[in-house]
């Protein structure tokens, strides 16, 4: 049995706050279908202080903006975006497309066709995300997405200059100074100034996620990616400062976010915890860092390695970081998780920042039955199938009429006899009657 050291806030209180969460997002959306632009702009208005002429930037503007960014923070964003596109193509050459003959002249097929219009969430508010522009964008193009309509909001009133760039490297077709529930609504229903996309990708605070939840099914979305999520997974060799460094790198990300230790050592827990505690008044990010692991961190002690990744998968988190002996083991242990992250010279922010896997991934439990966004969401698989040798016609009308009539779908058998009709001469009593 594990030990608790450190709980949560009870999820009764959470479950209320994202009562109050939907209840917001509900309103925004109706609102912006009834008004569009106006409400797009009153909204933006409150909750940005923003309200430009125009939020879509002009090619000049953009041309400007990345100007006046330095010279060495492009080249890292190129280099970055590089990584991700590397990852994203070999992503890619892993789909086949195929076609196969099941029987004489029956050939059935396999096709990957990219969404005709994406829309990329990249976070601001109070942080210049520019890594979300390189997940959401440059994964979209490599899917061969034709038209991607990027949203960033301002920040404190201001361009975030950075982010731009981000977006313009990465490939977005159209670039707007958006945020918020605001923004994921006009590229969901669209607006006067906005055409609306078929997909919605990228992570965002609590509104974003429950406006992308809210419109599913009017759109795609790539996944259900809230608040973020750490648990490090420790034994007794494990470094606790560390262990303590780690979980508050991700808890920095807002107050609602869950920082977990799991460890087969007391001693390890108790000095995390002690390293946490010191390190967190000198946070230049405290504000959010402090309330999150108050509020939302645990601290767990287990028996044993067998207890350590069955409690790791029962949480099912977006970021998994293994500071054992043996991280690898995880890759087999594991099944139930966003990303691994193996061993102590893998951080969790490598992938946020700069190795090229995806950083958007499943929060809240997703993780049980999906993976992080990839170039397979920007694309359909679809299925097509041709019938040109007439036996093989004959041979699957009389099974489809069979089958049809076992369902009693008389519609579907009587298509089926036809083909059998014109491939082999059966008879039509239905048709004669």
């Amino acid at each position: 049995m594990a030990e608790i050291l450190k709980h949560a806030v009870p999820k009764a209180e959470v479950a209320a706050s994202l009562d109050q969460v939907r209840e917001t997002v509900a309103g925004v959306i109706a609102d912006i279908r009834e008004r569009g632009d106006a409400a797009v702009r009153e909204y933006s208005e409150k909750f940005d202080k923003w309200s430009p002429g125009s939020f879509r930037l002009s090619a000049e503007e953009v041309e400007k903006i990345v100007a006046s960014v330095p010279q060495q923070v492009i080249d890292d964003i190129t280099f970055v975006q590089e990584q991700v596109r590397n990852f994203a193509r070999h992503q890619l050459d892993s789909l086949a497309e195929f076609e196969i003959e099941t029987l004489p002249g029956v050939r059935l097929g396999q096709k990957h066709i990219p969404v005709q219009a994406a829309g990329a969430y990249v976070p601001g508010g109070r942080y210049p995300l520019t890594a979300s522009a390189h997940m959401t964008i440059v994964t979209a193009k490599v899917a061969g997405v034709p038209r991607v309509v990027a949203c960033t909001p301002p920040i404190h009133g201001e361009i975030p200059a950075a982010t731009v760039a981000a977006m313009h490297l990465a490939g977005a077709d159209e670039i707007w100074l958006l945020g918020g529930v605001q923004a994921v609504a006009a590229m969901a229903v669209g607006t006067d100034t906005m055409e609306p996309v078929n997909l919605i990708a990228g992570p965002g605070n609590a509104y974003v996620a429950e406006a992308k939840r809210q419109l599913f099914g009017e759109i795609g979305i790539d996944l259900f990616a809230g608040p973020t999520e750490i648990l490090v997974l420790a034994d007794d060799q494990a470094d606790p400062f560390v262990c303590a460094v780690d979980l508050l790198s991700q808890a920095e990300h807002g107050p609602d976010s869950p920082a977990v230790l799991i460890t087969t050592s007391r001693e390890i827990a108790e000095q995390t915890v002690a390293e946490v505690e010191r390190i967190l008044p000198g946070m230049p990010t405290r504000d959010y860092a402090e309330p999150a692991w108050r509020n939302h961190g645990q601290v767990h002690v287990v028996g044993s390695v067998d207890e350590l990744y069955e409690l790791a998968d029962a949480f099912a988190f977006e970021h998994v970081e293994v500071l054992t002996a043996e991280p690898r083991l995880a890759l087999e242990r594991m099944t139930q998780y966003g990303a691994l992250f193996l061993g102590e010279g893998t951080c969790v922010s490598f992938g946020d920042k700069v190795i090229g896997t995806n950083h958007v991934l499943p929060t809240r439990g997703a993780a049980r039955y999906t993976g992080g966004l990839w170039v397979g969401k920007y694309l359909k698989t679809v299925t097509y199938q041709e019938v040109t040798d007439t036996a093989s016609q004959a041979l699957l009308g009389r099974l489809c009429g069979r089958a049809s009539r076992v369902e009693l779908f008389e519609g579907h058998a009587r298509s089926g006899d036809v083909r059998a009709a014109r491939a082999a001469g059966d008879a039509l009593p239905w048709h004669e009657a």
